[in-house]
């Protein structure tokens, strides 16, 4: 958030949430309780969703951090996300349109053992068409009573792509509740898409642990 309000941009909130094995999104539960913050301590994943606005335009980016030595399975999970990533890549193009972007980024998510969180990829520029959802996270442990998540088709899926479009690429995927969610600002390009971020799909890793952040 400092860094966002020091280079001059309005990141109007920023998800954040870190554990071992934690499956959630939203703002971090102490600035809502009255509780004290985590403590990251070796094996933690750190999962932020990043937003900032500058002009009228949206950016966002999503960050999975492992803290020391975590589970393999964070590893398999990011792997299924960056091929999501990938695909997406190549899809957008000039005159492909929305649905056959969601298709080709949900081909190695559909592929996988595991489970897709949330959505895949949503619109920026315009806003806002979304990626169909599966619901799956809804039926893992833990969550037995609250209403389940149905799935949901593709918003707007005959849009076709055009050079100046932006869209969120957010593939996520877990195994068990292991959880990758990573992601950046891709903006449609002339031949190309244009990503705002090179570290948009990598699973980052942060040396040490046991102290606060």
């Amino acid at each position: 958030m400092a860094a966002g309000y020091s280079h001059g941009s309005l990141p109007p909130a920023m998800h954040l949430w870190s554990g071992p094995d934690v499956v959630a999104a939203g703002p971090p539960a102490w600035g809502q309780r009255a509780q004290a913050p985590r403590v990251l301590e070796d094996g933690d994943v750190i999962y932020a969703e990043v937003f900032s606005r500058f002009g009228g335009r949206h950016a966002q980016n999503q960050v999975t951090i492992a803290v020391g030595d975590v589970h393999e399975d964070f590893h398999r999970a990011a792997d299924v996300c960056r091929a999501s990533y990938d695909a997406g890549l190549k899809a957008l193009r000039p005159g492909h349109t929305l649905g056959e972007l969601v298709d080709a980024m949900h081909e190695p998510i559909d592929a996988a053992d595991g489970w897709p969180f949330l959505i895949a990829v949503h619109s920026l520029n315009p806003g806002l068409s979304v990626g169909k959802g599966r619901g799956l996270f809804s039926r893992i442990p833990g969550t037995e009573g609250y209403p389940r998540v149905s799935d949901h088709p593709t918003f707007l899926p005959s849009m076709e792509l055009a050079p100046g479009m932006s869209f969120a690429f957010e593939p996520n995927y877990a195994f068990g509740r292991h959880l990758a969610h990573l992601g950046g600002t891709v903006v449609v390009g002339e031949d190309a898409p244009i990503e705002l971020n090179p570290y948009s799909a990598q699973l980052l890793h942060a040396a040490g642990a046991g102290q606060p952040r």
